[in-house]
């Protein structure tokens, strides 16, 4: 397992300290198009400034604002009644940047498959989730580093998906949790010194942060 699913960025750090992670980690799901809270598998390096302006091909504030059940999996023996990944609107509210090589404009809406639900012959629910990310929720606000695949659209990996509730950086729902900009700057003092990844960057920051770090790296 990766070393940096344990403590590394300021939310993975925040969630070991409490000993949140271990609550809601359900296993690997398979997924691709998002990120989540359990085993990391980027398809595209995502921590830094630079990975999102090298591989993204648009870097969004984006909210969900429908979601459904997809892709069903039922079971007839065992304590599971079914596995579901989730299909989930987004709606973009504000285009940072995009790169020149991007052959597809990211639209006013767009869609992904989030880690979903398993569901128990009892009667209760889990939510599913599959790497160190947010798990995509509505009701809440999220910074996006996307790239267009054969698949459709999807996030670089755990480092290109930022809680942004209030347009704030790090505030808002990550691994299935809500945490707050003061939960996370806790985290930070636990995570390494050496982190330069974009959440920790970013961290109470608004999109003008957003814009510059882009830009910074650009011109690095």
């Amino acid at each position: 397992m990766p070393s940096r699913v344990f403590i590394s960025r300021p939310v993975a750090a925040v969630l070991a300290v409490a000993g949140i992670a271990a609550a809601v980690l359900v296993g690997r799901t398979g997924l691709t198009t998002v990120a989540g809270c359990g085993i990391s598998s980027d398809p595209y390096p995502s921590q830094t400034a630079e990975d999102w302006v090298t591989y993204a091909d648009h870097v969004a504030v984006v909210t969900p604002v429908r979601e459904r059940e997809t892709n069903r999996r039922d079971y007839t023996k065992g304590t599971i009644r079914y596995d579901a990944d989730r299909a989930v609107t987004f709606r973009t509210d504000d285009l940072l940047w995009s790169s020149r090589r991007s052959a597809k404009p990211l639209d006013k809406s767009f869609d992904m498959t989030a880690p979903g639900w398993r569901v128990y012959k009892s009667g209760s629910r889990l939510k599913k989730t599959a790497t160190d990310a947010p798990r995509l929720e509505t009701g809440h606000t999220y910074l996006l580093a996307l790239r267009w695949t054969d698949d459709g659209w999807t996030v670089l990996g755990e480092g290109a998906a930022v809680p942004f509730d209030d347009h704030t950086g790090d505030q808002g729902e990550w691994c299935g949790r809500v945490l707050s900009k003061e939960d996370v700057a806790r985290g930070e003092r636990f995570s390494r010194s050496d982190d330069h990844s974009m959440e920790k960057a970013l961290l109470g920051q608004s999109e003008q942060a957003v814009t510059r770090e882009l830009q910074r790296a650009r011109k690095g």
